[in-house]
């Protein structure tokens, strides 16, 4: 009894972490600059990366006389998500006209991705400057500042050179090593960071990316990962939703007369399925009508017929020989204006 006691009890005290799977992601603020609240967001819209939007923000707190600052629970989703934390530096009044959209001048933020069991810290840089450095136990939680300093040098590397050849050199250059290098990282949430970017339309490389969709097989292998990592996430919802429509966007005449093939085929089964109904009611009423000039005889081999009864077995109810009946069965078909059994069955001319 003591040693699932003993187990129990160094779970309990030496692991508390495992059984209540807590987040703490905690940094440090510029006093002299920033002395305003700071708030956690848990990003679920890939277009609201960057931002002040009230819908986003799950905690608030603000820092004590050294800068320090610290957000912790278990409530946050066990699988990765984006988060942002930032501080605003404008007042209450300030805060409802210059946030209507979204953009707050006076705000500093940091993008990360980290999940309910992540411990994660924001110390001042090598230069003092905060929220540019992460250390955190999840090793994808800095994947955002990397993406950010790759796409500085790609800024840099446009501003040199402004022709139109340099630009066109560099598009597809950086294009390239931005998708190769989130895709190293394993983390589907990365390259959709670095896909909102590219396929920004405000982004002068809006019109690359559409270049580059009709090509590269790259953003639907995105989302086979997204569908097998995050199968019911909104990121991989939104992420299926913009490809097909960008997709259609860049084709629409591929994708119309796709649709327009489709629309044929149908009208051909619709039509060929009202023609062969009206040739049934045709045959039918004059089965109907051909009846009435039946001869005797032919009322009755037509009445054994429909019991299914043999030549032979109608020859010998009625007495003649098996080619006087052939005789009224070929009469009787050209008046119905059938050639088989089965068609002289399908008229359901039984009485």
């Amino acid at each position: 009894m003591k040693l699932p006691f003993l187990i129990l009890y160094f779970i309990v005290l030496i692991s508390p972490k495992i059984l209540l799977a807590q987040y703490e992601f905690s940094g440090y603020v510029d006093k002299k600059n920033w002395s305003g609240d700071i708030y956690l967001s848990l990003i679920e819209d890939y277009r609201k990366l960057s931002g002040v939007y009230p819908e986003q923000i799950i905690q608030k707190t603000v820092s004590d006389s050294m800068g320090y600052f610290s957000f912790s629970g278990d409530n946050l989703p066990l699988q990765n998500h984006m988060y942002r934390i930032h501080i605003e530096g404008c007042s209450e009044d300030e805060k409802k006209p210059i946030h209507f959209n979204g953009f707050c001048p006076y705000s500093k933020e940091v993008l990360f991705i980290a999940n309910n069991t992540d411990a994660l810290t924001l110390p001042f840089s090598f230069d003092n400057e905060m929220f540019c450095k992460i250390v955190s136990n999840n090793e994808k939680s800095n994947a955002f500042i990397k993406v950010d300093s790759i796409i500085g040098e790609m800024r840099f590397a446009f501003a040199s050179y402004r022709s139109e050849a340099n630009r066109k050199i560099n598009e597809k250059k950086w294009f390239a090593t931005l998708q190769r290098f989130v895709k190293d990282q394993n983390e589907p949430l990365t390259e959709l960071y670095v896909y909102a970017f590219l396929s920004d339309k405000a982004n002068n490389l809006y019109a690359h990316y559409l270049e580059d969709l009709k090509q590269n097989v790259y953003y639907d292998n995105l989302l086979e990962r997204l569908q097998k990592k995050y199968p019911s996430s909104t990121y991989t919802k939104r992420y299926e939703a913009e490809l097909a429509s960008d997709k259609f966007m860049i084709s629409p005449r591929e994708v119309s007369y796709k649709n327009l093939w489709l629309w044929i085929v149908l009208a051909c089964a619709i039509v060929l399925n009202i023609f062969q109904f009206l040739n049934y009611r045709k045959k039918v009423k004059t089965s109907h009508n051909s009846e009435k000039n039946l001869t005797q005889q032919e009322q009755k081999v037509l009445d054994l017929i429909l019991d299914d009864k043999t030549n032979k077995e109608i020859a010998s109810t009625m007495f003649v020989s098996i080619s006087t009946i052939k005789t009224h069965i070929n009469n009787l078909y050209k008046k119905l204006d059938v050639s088989s059994r089965d068609e002289v069955k399908s008229l359901n001319m039984k009485k």
